[in-house]
């Protein structure tokens, strides 16, 4: 038995219990150190038990000369070990000489197989597969997730030549190699292979959400620079073996449509499936049976066993920093010693005074009772939404957001209520209240388009405003919360598509059968002929409609998230009459034939609705089938050029413009020097020409990566950078039109438009002198429509011939299809 003479046992947890420790901390990553090097301070009687012959067995793994980032950046260190960003053999040095200089009571090779209680009054039993027993007043335990290795799912994932880790990235040369992943060993694996291999990462979003900052730098520049092939939006269907050189070909679906690429391994970097039933064995409780779920844990991290605390990934805290943090709090719990939480001064911030008077455990408990989405959160995991929320306060009536406003925030209402504007043109707006407790926003959220509704603060109106990348975490992490998301978006796109002429409980149980389903880029939704199988309602996205005319396909319409498709077959009781193609990554909600058919038969008005609906398609589709090829290459061209995920985008008509290059003159002298629009690039098709200028996409992917959040879109649409821009050129590799620029603002203009014009003296307008310096920092410049000028974008007014014009891809291609 150890023994310590600065011992605090008359002031710990259970200090009646008579043990070999006062605590045994089960795995030596960085929770487990930060914890034995505190109890060590602490003078409790300790061990931390490690199954390698090493300590921190994870970090040990991460491939040779991994740089280890120390993120949330804005969180201090609490740890009396070492622990800086730096290169994995510096950290590790750092980690073991304090182990040894500290005299930290560390055994290896002891891999614990059970923890047992023989009554409340007893200690803890742990046993190891060796034999041996150690008895403990307390348990912290820090085994992290690297249970099971998690495989790809899909026929192939055994072979050979697919391995699920790397250690060192120089064993291979000069091969062709898949990197699946994009989380951060993902990233670093293939930034590792790539300077002597041709490396494809799949991605199976179309953002990085799931990395720290600097790897996502880091790919993104690789990506960039030509060093790396990404595939957004990828998903594994099977790998086969060829039997040639090289052996294997990696199918999967991306953006556009299935693909194959013959590669000579496939490295999965997928994470594990967490080690559940060793720790249920334990007697540690799981919320639910899904199996990424996180145990049962109380604010100071204990678990429904009195006196066994977990920290770490196993605990929901994956990052280095903060599972120091965590240990060096558990040990501060375990000797009953004040612990306040290094993220609550920057909460209380976040809340703006509200509930002032309580402590944030309490907020929290305010927080998981009062809003029903939150309800099957962990207080760590609302602890995670409020860091990246603020609270809001709105006066009765006050506008919160507006029908067709671009934002993408999403709300939930902590007190009052709000009222949901839902307007028709010709009629009188339709309003629904919200209570406190529910949500709104998630239109927006999901198809990345102009708000649906208006609305407005009730009486007492508090509520939370969420940023986007925070929800689009919680959806990715709880099913719980997902499914509420989606059942409310159903239910509301019903009421915004349809109308409201359903009541509350046909809405809920309409909200259960339908279906949504996701469609590549370029794919096929339904086919002309092809049965009818439902209602498509397009939640983000957008979609072409053509038709088989004298055996070429002819588009007759573009529809766009917030429209639906599909209603004349249902209606006629008939085949298709067109072909619904995804013009990108589109989602749809499809409202099974069977449903339909009931919810018309419920509600004859829903009828009415739809045949009206229909003989305005058909009239418009007559006209469109006659207006010939010609217009429908002009619409091919502009949704081959992106126009489908654009919300503004500026065409010109060559047949009027005289290349006096007045648009990028004018852009450059509006924005101090640096023209936002490249009036010669870009693609051209029957003298329409489309520049390298801004489309204000829907869904920007320039915003998507953004550091300090400098990117914003405007209530008109309008995206554009803010001052907090820090230079780090994210924006600018994601965005896949070219249309940002990294730029030194130029000095202002010296003042000689008028004399040059009529004496032709001074500079002329668009050109500076280049006296800037030019290592001073650059930051990321793009069209920001002029949003700050009421006549409108600069470059559309100083066209002599009107040659130039801003239009939304709605518009232009209404114009060319009728």
């Amino acid at each position: 038995m150890m023994d310590t003479p600065q011992s605090n046992q008359a002031k710990m947890m259970f200090a009646d219990v008579q043990a070999d420790y006062d605590v045994v901390i089960i795995g030596s990553g960085p929770a487990g150190l930060a914890a034995a090097a505190r109890a060590h301070e602490l003078g409790n009687r300790h061990v931390l038990l490690e199954a390698e012959n090493h300590a921190s067995d994870t970090i040990y793994k991460y491939q040779k000369g991994k740089h280890v980032m120390a993120e949330p950046g804005v969180l201090p260190l609490r740890c009396g070990l070492p622990f800086a960003e730096g290169k994995r053999e510096s950290i590790l040095n750092d980690w073991n000489k304090g182990l040894t200089d500290q005299g930290i009571h560390i055994e290896y090779q002891k891999k614990v197989n059970g923890i047992a209680k023989s009554s409340p009054t007893s200690p803890f039993q742990v046993t190891c597969e060796d034999g041996t027993v150690y008895t403990s007043r307390t348990i912290i335990l820090g085994i992290g997730l690297q249970g099971n290795v998690r495989k790809m799912g899909v026929p192939g994932e055994s072979l050979p030549l697919v391995q699920y880790t790397l250690a060192d990235p120089e064993e291979f040369k000069g091969e062709t190699i898949i990197v699946i992943g994009a989380g951060d060993a993902g990233i670093e694996n293939a930034i590792g292979l790539a300077k002597q291999n041709n490396v494809y990462l799949m991605n199976r979003d179309d953002e990085f959400g799931y990395c720290k900052d600097g790897n996502r730098n880091l790919v993104l520049a690789a990506e960039k620079a030509g060093q790396i092939k990404i595939c957004y939006k990828a998903f594994a269907v099977e790998v086969v073996e060829t039997g040639s050189n090289p052996p294997l070909e990696f199918v999967f679906d991306g953006k556009n449509g299935q693909e194959r690429i013959a590669c000579h391994r496939i490295i999965a970097r997928l994470g594990a499936i967490p080690p559940r039933k060793l720790v249920e064995s334990f007697g540690v409780q799981f919320p639910n049976q899904n199996p990424t779920s996180l145990p049962v844990l109380s604010e100071s991290y204990e678990s429904n066993v009195p006196g066994l605390f977990i920290v770490g990934a196993l605990g929901g805290y994956p990052l280095i920093k903060q599972a120091m943090n965590q240990g060096y709090e558990v040990v501060q719990t375990i000797n009953q010693l004040p612990v306040v939480q290094v993220d609550e001064p920057i909460l209380r911030e976040r809340l703006a005074g509200w509930q002032k008077s309580k402590s944030i455990s309490e907020i929290l408990d305010e927080v998981l009772a009062r809003v029903d989405l939150f309800k099957s959160l962990t207080k760590l995991q609302a602890r995670e939404i409020l860091m990246e929320s603020n609270s809001r306060q709105y006066k009765a009536g006050e506008v919160i957001f507006k029908k067709n406003d671009y934002t993408n925030t999403f709300f939930t209402i902590l007190e009052g209520s709000v009222d949901i504007e839902f307007e028709k043109e010709g009629e009188k707006p339709q309003v629904i209240s919200l209570p406190a407790g529910n949500f709104f926003g998630e239109m927006g959220l999901v198809s990345g388009r102009r708000r649906t509704a208006t609305i407005k603060a009730g009486k007492n109106c508090i509520v939370l405003e969420t940023a986007r990348r925070g929800i689009l975490k919680l959806i990715a992490t709880s099913d719980e919360a997902r499914k509420k998301i989606d059942a409310r978006f159903i239910i509301n796109s019903l009421i915004t598509y349809i109308g409201n002429v359903f009541s509350v409980d046909d809405l809920l149980e309409l909200s259960k059968e339908v279906e949504i389903k996701r469609f590549n880029a370029k794919t096929t939704i339904f086919k002309e002929g092809d049965e009818p199988d439902g209602l498509y309602l397009i939640r983000s996205g957008s979609v072409s409609v053509s038709k088989n005319i004298n055996g070429k396909d002819q588009i007759l319409a573009y529809v766009s998230a917030g429209n639906y498709v599909g209603e004349m077959a249902l209606v006629d009781n008939s085949k298709r009459t067109a072909s619904v193609n995804a013009v990108v990554m589109t989602e749809v909600l499809i409202l099974k034939a069977e449903s339909f058919k009931k919810m018309v038969d419920k509600n004859p008005v829903l009828l009415q609705i739809m045949r009206a609906k229909m003989i305005d398609r058909t009239r418009q589709n007559s006209s469109h089938e006659a207006l010939g090829q010609d217009q429908s290459g002009i619409a091919n061209f502009f949704l081959s050029q992106g126009l489908g995920e654009a919300s503004d985008v500026l065409v010109i008509d060559e047949s009027l413009c005289v290349q006096c290059n007045n648009c990028e003159t004018a852009c450059s002298e509006t924005h101090d020097g640096v023209s936002r629009l490249k009036r010669a690039a870009g693609a051209t098709y029957a003298k329409l020409h489309i520049p390298i200028a801004c489309r204000h996409c829907e869904n920007p992917s320039c915003m998507k990566d953004c550091p300090p959040d400098a990117l914003s879109r405007g209530s008109n649409g309008e995206v554009f950078v803010n001052d907090s821009c820090i230079g780090c050129g994210n924006c600018e590799r994601n965005c896949p039109y070219g249309v940002i620029q990294m730029a030194v603002n130029k000095p202002p203009k010296k003042g000689a438009g008028l004399s040059w014009l009529l004496f032709g003296l001074g500079e002329e307008p668009g050109h500076r002198a280049p006296d800037y310096d030019p290592a001073a920092r650059k930051r990321a410049v793009k069209c920001d429509m002029c949003k700050t000028i009421p006549a409108g974008p600069s470059c559309v007014r100083a066209c002599p011939t009107g040659a130039a014009i801003r239009v939304s891809p709605e518009k232009l291609l209404k114009e060319f299809l009728g």
